[in-house]
């Protein structure tokens, strides 16, 4: 399925409908999906400026995870305290299973499976983080049962990871097919009688209009849903483009298998503050990822997803550092780009008096986010109260990033100091983590 692209028409001349969606990855479908659930008259139209899932939705890792969009002790601060980031957490754990419910309703097959996602610690301050971070989880509205720790044998006996010390395992995370998922949401869309349109890229929104190079559609209502690539609608410094690249191995002999495990399907990542997220694939390869190049100067976006050979050769390389003595080949390998505010929160705007709203900011847990998100601009738009429409996120704004070069040398700094720190750590043997990443999280606003 993931070859069989749908297509569809550019769209010229005029137009006047009751949404219009711009952004034809994962949060514009999904609120295309909920607005016509909600009322199968409505007249619904997206417009992608390349081709739909071209951005993120289509280059994730594939992971449809609980986690929310951001720091959930800056969402309890903005308002509503712990409970009000519990609420959100909650959204989120019942949101993994509520696009799979959807999924088998409506016959998307996206290679779908919940067995979880394991979080391997390299060092004995990666433990001491993930202690730490499952101390968070706990106070933010998870269980026992939905996150527990792993001694290394336990570990091991999930995932062979050669040089682990013990981990985490999060019950509420599945693994899917990133391209799949997006076809499958649009050709659903297009049996609903949603309007999509590809090599349409909206150049401005005033008011009710909306402006294209080859027309111009009038809209009661307008949803921006162009993550990364939201620079030219909603200001550069609102939230930038951030690279994350990804490869993936041809398939595995049996005997690779035997030795890796991984029988469960369990999504992969680990501890390191320049950490990767993996999954086994259903053709039974590895698919990686990691940040390369962290951020192009002016915000740019790459493109298609070329990715440098230098790139492939990290990811290759922790790949390899994971499981020595296991052949691997590369057999593809992509990058894309994730919207990222300053404080790496994202956010959910409904501006009744324009008839403008937004859903962007998931900084790499964009999955679900786009998923609730795209769920929540439907209701605040249609004026629908529901547990959605009262979460943190809802009108959260972070600070404006600075102006180039600082935020250039801000973000390369940043990354320059976890990837020393992680080195760090390894070679010492570290038990606690370096005060370079204590102090790189702190300027990002990542630490809880």
């Amino acid at each position: 399925m993931a070859d069989k692209r749908p297509s569809f028409p550019r769209f010229t001349g005029q137009d006047s409908v009751d949404v219009a969606i711009i952004g034809g990855g994962y949060t514009g479908l999904w609120a295309a999906y909920f607005a016509k659930r909600l009322e199968p008259s409505l007249s619904v139209a997206v417009f992608e400026a390349e081709q739909v899932g071209y951005g993120a939705s289509g280059r994730n890792g594939g992971w449809l995870s609980a986690m929310p969009p951001g720091n959930r002790a800056t969402f309890a601060r903005a308002g509503g305290g712990v409970e009000a980031s519990r609420a959100l957490q909650q959204e989120f754990v019942a949101g993994v299973d509520s696009v799979l419910d959807i999924l088998q309703a409506e016959g998307i097959n996206a290679d779908q499976h919940k067995g979880g996602a394991l979080v391997a610690a390299h060092t004995r301050a990666g433990l001491g983080r993930l202690v730490a971070r499952r101390d968070a989880d706990l106070k933010y509205g998870l269980t026992d049962d939905d996150v527990h720790m792993l001694d290394r044998d336990a570990f091991q006996s999930r995932i062979n990871i050669s040089t682990v010390h013990g981990g985490l395992f999060y019950k509420h995370c599945a693994r899917f097919h990133p391209a799949k998922l997006v076809y499958g949401l649009a050709d659903t869309l297009t049996s609903m009688g949603v309007g999509i349109y590809e090599g349409s890229r909206v150049d401005s929104v005033e008011g009710k209009t909306l402006t294209l190079a080859n027309g111009r559609v009038t809209a009661a209502r307008t949803f921006i849903c162009t993550e990364g690539y939201s620079g030219q609608l909603l200001g550069r410094r609102s939230l930038i483009p951030v690279n994350s690249s990804l490869i993936v191995t041809k398939p595995l002999s049996e005997e690779a298998w035997q030795r890796i495990g991984w029988n469960g399907l369990q999504c992969l990542s680990d501890s390191a503050h320049t950490f990767i997220y993996a999954q086994r694939t259903s053709h039974g390869r590895i698919a990686m990822g990691g940040r390369g190049v962290p951020y192009r100067f002016g915000s740019g976006t790459g493109g298609a997803g070329a990715t440098a050979q230098s790139t492939i050769d990290l990811i290759s390389h922790k790949l390899s550092s994971f499981f020595p003595g296991i052949p691997f080949e590369v057999d593809h390998a992509w990058s894309g780009v994730l919207g990222v505010t300053r404080d790496w929160n994202g956010g959910v705007h409904w501006d009744p008096a324009s008839g403008i709203g937004s859903s962007t900011g998931y900084a790499g847990h964009g999955v679900t986010s786009a998923y609730v998100g795209g769920r929540t601009l439907v209701e605040l738009a249609f004026e629908k109260e529901t547990e959605r429409t009262t979460l943190p996120w809802v009108g959260y704004r972070a600070r404006k990033w600075e102006p180039e070069p600082i935020r250039w040398l801000g973000v390369h700094t940043m990354y320059r100091l976890f990837g020393i720190a992680d080195r760090w750590e390894e070679r010492r043997g570290s038990s606690r983590t370096s005060l370079l990443a204590r102090f790189g999280s702190r300027i990002a606003g990542l630490h809880e």
